[in-house]
C-alpha cells in the first residue's frame, strides 16, 4: 500500500474480485452475433443496426458498433478501438504487477516476523519450554509470507495476467469484425477472418 497509488491498489482488488464472478466468453457464438451485424449493414447499411446495440452481448462490441454509425472515416475508426484495446491491456498489466510487488514484500516481511519472534525468545532463554514453543510461533510467520506470495498473490497475478490476454484476443476479434463491418466486406470472407481467433483442437 505504501509503494502503489490508492486509486491502483483499488483498482487491482476489484479486478481481483471480478476474477471470481467473471463469466467465459463463448467465441462462436460472438463471431456469429458479429457476423450478423455485418449482413445488416451489407444489406441495409450501417444505421439499420442501431436497433442491435442495446442487445449487444459485450460492452466492447457495443461501443464498436456505435462508433462505427459514427465514424466514417476508416483509419480513425480503426486507431479509436486500438487506443481503447492497448489502454485496457496496459491496465490489466499494471493491476498484475500490484500482486506481484506485494508478492515481493510478503516473504521479507514473514521474515522480519521470525527475526522479531526470535529476539523475544532469546529474552526468555532461561526458560526453556517457552524457547521452543516461542521457537516454532516464530518461523510460523516466515511461512505465513511464503504462503501468501506463492498460493495467493502470485497466481492471482498470473490469473489477471491470463485473462487480461483473453480478453485482448476477444476485443481483436471483435476489432477486425469492426474492420470488416465498415469496410462493406462480405460476411463471409469476415466470418473466415474471425475464425482465426477460435481455439484450434491439437492435434494428436
Amino acid at each position: 500500500m505504501v509503494t502503489t497509488p490508492r486509486d491502483s491498489f483499488r483498482h487491482a482488488a476489484r479486478r481481483v474480485l471480478g476474477l471470481i464472478r467473471q463469466p467465459a466468453t463463448n467465441r462462436e457464438d460472438l463471431i456469429d452475433e458479429i457476423i450478423s451485424y455485418v449482413k445488416t449493414a451489407r444489406i441495409q447499411g450501417v444505421l439499420a443496426v442501431e436497433p442491435k446495440i442495446d442487445k449487444a452481448s459485450n460492452g466492447f462490441l457495443r461501443e464498436m458498433v456505435t462508433l462505427a454509425m459514427d465514424v466514417k472515416v476508416r483509419d480513425e475508426f480503426k486507431a479509436t478501438l486500438e487506443t481503447k484495446v492497448r489502454m485496457r491491456e496496459r491496465q490489466g498489466d499494471a493491476d498484475a504487477k500490484v500482486l506481484e510487488v506485494a508478492a515481493g514484500f510478503a516473504p521479507a516481511i514473514g521474515v522480519i516476523g521470525t527475526v522479531v519472534g526470535l529476539i523475544d525468545v532469546l529474552r526468555q532463554f532461561s526458560n526453556m519450554g517457552s524457547v521452543a514453543t516461542g521457537i516454532g510461533t516464530a518461523f510460523v510467520s516466515t511461512m505465513y509470507g511464503l504462503a501468501l506470495a506463492n498460493l495467493i498473490l502470485l497466481p492471482a497475478a498470473h490469473r489477471i495476467r491470463a485473462s487480461v490476454t483473453e480478453r485482448f484476443e476477444i476485443e481483436e476479434m471483435i476489432l477486425e469484425g469492426g474492420l470488416g463491418l465498415i469496410d462493406n466486406v462480405h460476411p463471409s470472407l469476415v466470418r473466415e477472418r474471425l475464425n482465426c481467433f477460435l481455439r484450434q483442437e491439437p492435434r494428436a
